[in-house]
């Protein structure tokens, strides 16, 4: 049973990437019909066509490689201008300038007439701008449709005031670090122990105050140390009350999401609070929509985080993948990588079906932000380094208007097709580096 649910944790998400990487492209393919743009293809995947249908003057299909999608538009080059006005074209000496002059001539052998005015490099500044931010901009809606997904309709893990365990004894900060997992003669009994609370009670009140929530609750205990109070609680159905009295003792300072505080030496920074030794359960709680678009904020800023730090970001990884060290949890990942985890997710039998689902509709969502993230990096051939050309064309216009000079025209892009290639091998270099890791030296995340 567990392999089978790893297999459909993997499937969902493989389906999940390949729908965004459709509508990314779709994204492209709107904006530029609109603008009368004549558009060859629309592809998913590279390599030999698998399937393909054709519907009016674009053909629509899949590639044997689903490792991506493109569309294909008429016009992306200029035309070399040794030969745009029926002029002979001169030889070139240089290898790159060879590589544009071909690239250029292979664009001009791809139009028909009529196309004159349907050609991508004539559009204005903006209208390019547009088509090429449409891929990244449908990944982010994507990824915004799938977090009030989550946020709303299934909600996020929160503590609640039901007890998940009472602990019998207190064992200080400082005894947890050194390795002390079980109870002694000589550590003092819990209050919540002391009290008769069990796991499964849920307390409604503490000190004679209701209780909102475990924040509210922890706050309280935190400031009731050394005095006895009435905690209310219930259990069954039926409504109970118990004395207790928290102790004053060494607790590490956590975060908001729980995670420990260390210090510069990587120890967990302590503070005497006061404590009763229980623990809560959680539960999935909707939230409004209020939430959704400062959670997307923080994943957005979490990635870009990423992202700038890459080249770091991957030789940690390549030195995690040939030795010993472990992976960072934060860091970059394939798509082997991510297929993996939610394998993990949906095989995890004892998590409620809800919270496995919630799991990887968020997994989907942060991947569809990592796409948006990267393809505004301005390289090509990535939809930014498009974006850059446009408006690297657009400041030269204005620049040559403000000065009166003539018009400098169409930015080359085929000039930059070196860069472009380098960028390419770059990217297969760091796919492959990340396959490899994420096969021999895997993220666990839990």
């Amino acid at each position: 049973m567990s392999v089978l649910l790893f297999i459909l944790g993997v499937l969902f998400v493989a389906a999940g990437i390949a729908v965004s990487i459709a509508l990314h492209e779709v994204g492209h393919l709107v904006p530029a019909k609109a603008f009368k743009v004549r558009v060859t293809q629309y592809m998913i995947g590279f390599g030999p066509t698998v399937f393909s249908r054709r519907r009016g003057e674009t053909e629509y299909g899949f590639k044997a490689l689903p490792l991506g999608g493109y569309v294909s538009m008429v016009g992306m080059f200029p035309p070399n201008q040794e030969t745009a006005d029926g002029g002979v074209r001169r030889s070139s000496t240089g290898m790159f300038q060879q590589l544009a002059l071909d690239a250029r001539q292979a664009e001009t052998d791809r139009l028909e007439p009529g196309d004159e005015d349907r050609v991508f490099y004539k559009l204005p500044v903006w209208k390019r701008i547009i088509i090429m931010l449409g891929g990244p901009l449908m990944n982010l809606l994507i990824g915004v449709v799938l977090f009030a997904v989550l946020l709303m309709g299934f909600g996020t893990a929160q503590s609640t005031t039901t007890l998940a365990s009472v602990s019998e004894c207190v064992v200080t900060g400082s005894q947890a670090a050194a390795g002390q997992a079980e109870c002694t003669d000589s550590d003092p009994a819990a209050p919540a122990h002391e009290a008769g609370l069990l796991p499964g009670d849920t307390i409604t009140g503490f000190d004679a105050k209701p209780v909102t929530g475990w924040a509210d609750l922890s706050e309280q205990i935190r400031e009731a140390a050394g005095r006895s109070v009435t905690v209310t609680y219930e259990r069954g159905g039926v409504e109970a009350e118990a004395t207790i009295t928290p102790l004053l003792t060494e607790r590490p300072v956590t975060t908001d999401d729980g995670t420990v505080v260390l210090d510069q030496n990587g120890n967990p920074v302590t503070q005497e609070v006061g404590f009763i030794g229980v623990g809560s359960q959680t539960a999935l709680v909707r939230q409004p929509a209020s939430e959704v678009l400062p959670m997307v904020g923080e994943n957005l800023q979490g990635i870009a985080g990423v992202v700038i730090n890459l080249p770091q970001r991957l030789v940690d990884v390549a030195q995690a993948a040939f030795s010993t060290e472990e992976r960072d949890p934060n860091g970059p990942m394939s798509v082997v990588g991510v297929g993996r985890i939610a394998g993990e997710i949906s095989s995890m039998e004892e998590a409620p079906v809800q919270n496995r689902i919630a799991t990887l509709i968020g997994l989907v969502g942060s991947v569809n932000l990592a796409l948006f993230v990267f393809n505004l990096i301005p390289l090509l051939p990535l939809d930014g380094g498009h974006v850059a050309g446009a408006l690297w064309e657009g400041l030269r216009r204005r620049i040559a208007k403000l000065f009166k000079r003539p018009d400098p025209g169409p930015f080359d892009m085929a000039k930059l097709l070196p860069v472009t290639y380098a960028v390419a091998v770059l990217l297969m270099g760091m796919s492959a580096l990340l396959i490899y890791a994420d096969i021999v030296k895997p993220v666990s995340l839990f």
